[in-house]
């Protein structure tokens, strides 16, 4: 499903970004709670670059969002 990356995660205004849901990204799960950066990477992966853009995710049962990809 391609859904905008502000659906999934909150600009903290501050240069930090943090999940509004659960999200798991390539098996590496990140919690709510948890505040990252630009240049923090999670399964090889910098989510903060691609804020602004789309991102394919389904849902688990749970409300988890698994990230599959990023549209640019």
């Amino acid at each position: 499903m391609r859904v905008p990356f502000s659906d999934v995660f909150q600009d903290n205004g501050d240069g930090s970004y943090t999940p509004k849901v659960p999200v798991q990204i390539g098996g590496v799960s990140l919690g709510t709670g948890v505040s990252f950066r630009p240049g923090v990477s999670f399964s090889g992966i910098d989510i903060a670059q691609y804020a602004g853009h789309d991102l394919d995710v389904n849902y688990l049962d749970d409300g988890t969002a698994v990230i599959n990809g990023v549209f640019k």
